[in-house]
């Protein structure tokens, strides 16, 4: 296990099962358990709620499995939740009561040392979730055109100096660690711009350049599309997102749906929360209910 001394703590706990758990025998799924946080709370409820927990990361599965190990209501896969039918098909389970996704970026990934996520150590360009995916933030930022990296760079970080990044990425390659890519969004970024900026100047390329290693958005497009015909009638989907576009998507999905309304939200961190855990700041929360 690589070195990690943080914990990640759950966002909006109390308002996530105050909504989400309905029934109180039924079928939940953690579509992204992390570290077991919110798993943990949905299995608390009852020793007859039977939650299955999904992760993609094999190393922050660990964690949990150590965190979960004391509920026998509890059954977790490595698996992603694009592959939740598949999952429930395994299972032979037709309808959950209820459906969780927390689409942050866990604390260990963050944290973890070599997993290449954040801009605060000198680590390898990394930043995949599964770790046996093939492409990395090196193949994406070493050999994607000027153009590509500025069309995502855009559309994905929402970076009004992409085409700016994008050329100074290009000049500086080889790029082979997080601080050398820093540099080069350092670079391409006006002195004042940088001084304007309440977040680090390279969070949105970073976000960028992340959601295009993991396919993150296509793949919460497609996990929408399926989870409806999941759920039984009544059923309840929870969804945290940490970003606009994420929400978007979210909020759209519903609102557009004939299978599902949404029942409450967004819902945002109480000052409390944020105080404790800043993590949660850019935290919404919807919830859904299958019709």
């Amino acid at each position: 296990m690589r070195r990690y001394e943080d914990k990640h703590i759950p966002v909006m706990p109390k308002e996530v099962i105050e909504h989400l758990i309905w029934k109180k025998d039924g079928v939940y799924v953690d579509c992204t358990v992390g570290e077991g946080g919110h798993t943990l709370l949905m299995a608390s409820v009852s020793p007859n709620i039977f939650v299955i927990g999904l992760d993609i990361d094999s190393e922050v599965l660990t964690i949990a499995e150590k965190n979960l190990s004391g509920f026998s209501n509890v059954k977790l896969f490595k698996s992603s939740y694009v592959d939740l039918p598949v999952v429930l098909k395994a299972l032979n389970i037709e309808k959950v009561s209820g459906v969780l996704i927390d689409l942050g970026i866990s604390t260990y990934q963050l944290k973890a040392e070599g997993r290449g996520f954040t801009f605060n150590r000198d680590e390898p360009l990394d930043m995949r979730m599964n770790l046996e995916q093939k492409k990395t933030a090196y193949d994406v930022v070493n050999f994607y055109s000027e153009k590509e990296l500025a069309d995502i760079i855009f559309k994905y970080g929402e970076e009004r100096f992409s085409r700016r990044i994008a050329r100074s990425i290009v000049n500086s390659r080889p790029i082979n660690s997080t601080l050398e890519l820093v540099e080069a969004i350092r670079k391409a970024l006006p002195p004042q711009e940088i001084r304007r900026r309440k977040r680090h100047f390279a969070t949105k390329t970073f976000q960028a350049i992340r959601i295009e290693v993991n396919g993150e958005l296509s793949n919460i497009e497609q996990f929408l599309n399926n989870v409806p015909d999941l759920l039984e009638i009544s059923g309840r989907l929870a969804v945290i997102s940490f970003h606009s576009l994420e929400d978007r998507l979210v909020k759209h999905f519903i609102k557009n749906s004939n299978k599902l309304r949404q029942i409450v939200g967004p819902i945002i961190p109480s000052k409390e929360e944020i105080d404790d855990n800043p993590r949660a700041r850019s935290a919404k929360l919807r919830i859904a209910e299958r019709i």
